[in-house]
């Protein structure tokens, strides 16, 4: 059986491998219509093209900046107990040499100075 850790690791080497092997844009391209329509979808439609378009533009930009306030905030939280930082160090730590020990087991330097 398989811990998390290295559920993740096996996960992530695989979508480096299907991206490796294929066009990631065509990949993902039904997902970026369908993410970038819904901002579309917020703007009146009865405005012209150009104007829904640029509006939509700034929907987005206000999205991404509500992401953007939502983690400075989360990371600012997280240094007041410095819990955070802590943990994700042990856990980057610890999800780095299981992959050195699952996928490599000591053969490459490159990956081990990462």
């Amino acid at each position: 059986m398989l811990t998390a850790i290295e559920r993740q690791l096996r996960a992530r080497k695989a979508a480096h491998t299907l991206h490796g092997t294929n066009d990631s844009r065509a990949l993902t391209a039904r997902a970026r219509v369908a993410f970038l329509g819904r901002f579309l979808e917020q703007v009146d439609g009865s405005l012209p093209l150009e104007e829904r378009l640029r509006r939509a533009e700034h929907l987005r930009s206000a999205y991404f900046a509500g992401l953007a306030l939502k983690r400075a905030r989360s990371r600012r939280d997280g240094r007041q107990d410095g819990s955070r930082r802590k943990n994700s160090k042990a856990a980057a730590g610890q999800a780095g040499a299981a992959f050195k020990e699952v996928e490599f087991r000591g053969s490459s330097t490159a990956i081990a100075s990462r």
